[in-house]
């Protein structure tokens, strides 16, 4: 095998992983999968110069730092993007209670640390990324290597570019939000697929009283069209307003349009398709039996062209 096999080798073998970091990081799958793709050219360069011992180690580092500048950049963009600023989604097939151990239990309530609780099997749903966007470039940064991926800060500190000091202090801030916002972000699998199962069915039924019934009163709706599409320029609050909102939204759909349940970053949500395209994607937060949160994306950048949903 020869050293540029070698390296494809161990580089496909951790390319998940990095592909996982850089997404958390930036929130955006795609822009994730272009840093993983540009950190290949960049470790094939630098092992020319100096062999480098450990692949996964190196490349860790150098997906991060790369995806840092780039979350840098990319607040001042999002600071005139038009409307709210939403993760892009990844969607899959439904996510159901009992079989196989769910991405989302009861047993998460039980965990010690807020971060066990939402990032089971080290998915990043689509919750948390909408806390982390509140952070700092280098507080979300160092929480994700350290907390989430498990990197000792020594690392970490090589991949922000601070001390070890430093990143303990930015990764203990991030971890302090991020706990303050767990009682939001906390997932019962059972709860939740009622919740959502109650939901859509009464935005079917038009049934008014029946949303209300199934939000939290002080729930938030944001949806993000990124100036492409109609969407709300600000969030919703009320379950009132919410719940008006919604039956609007399920006015507009046209005979070509159909809902589908899916798994929005592996917990159950929907979307709405006109053949294999998805024009809607909504992820939902439940806590205690209602709805907390509502995240709608159409802005069609963020969205696949194409969606297949195995049975």
């Amino acid at each position: 095998m020869s050293r540029q096999e070698h390296l494809a080798v161990e580089y496909s073998a951790a390319r998940a992983r990095l592909v996982r970091i850089a997404y958390a990081v930036l929130g955006s799958h795609a822009e994730a999968e272009d840093v993983v793709s540009e950190t290949w050219l960049r470790l094939t360069e630098a092992d020319a110069r100096e062999p480098v011992r450990d692949v996964e180690g190196w490349s860790v580092v150098a997906v991060a730092r790369r995806a840092l500048d780039l979350l840098r950049s990319a607040r001042v963009r999002r600071e005139s993007y038009v409307g709210p600023w939403l993760p892009e989604p990844v969607l899959g097939p439904r996510t159901r209670p009992g079989g196989q151990e769910p991405l989302s239990s009861s047993a998460a309530a039980d965990a010690a640390d807020p971060a066990d609780r939402v990032t089971l099997d080290e998915s990043v749903s689509f919750a948390l990324l909408v806390v982390l966007e509140s952070l700092t470039p280098a507080e979300r940064t160092a929480w994700v290597l350290h907390d989430l991926f498990a990197l000792p800060f020594p690392e970490v500190a090589d991949a922000v570019g601070r001390s070890p000091a430093a990143v303990r202090q930015l990764a203990a801030r991030a971890r302090r939000h991020i706990t303050a916002a767990a009682p939001r972000l906390d997932v019962d699998a059972v709860q939740h697929e009622a919740a959502v199962s109650a939901f859509l069915g009464a935005a079917a039924g038009r049934d008014l009283a029946g949303l209300i019934a199934v939000l939290d009163p002080d729930v938030i709706a944001t949806s993000d069209g990124g100036g492409q599409v109609s969407a709300a320029r600000r969030p919703v609050h009320g379950a009132d307003r919410v719940a008006r909102f919604v039956l609007g939204l399920a006015a507009k759909l046209g005979a070509d349009q159909r809902l589908e349940v899916v798994a929005v970053n592996g917990i159950t949500g929907f979307a709405v398709l006109e053949g294999d395209r998805p024009t809607v994607v909504a992820s939902l937060v439940v806590h205690g039996g209602r709805i907390r949160r509502l995240d709608f994306v159409l802005a069609p950048d963020k969205l696949p062209r194409h969606l297949v949903l195995e049975d």
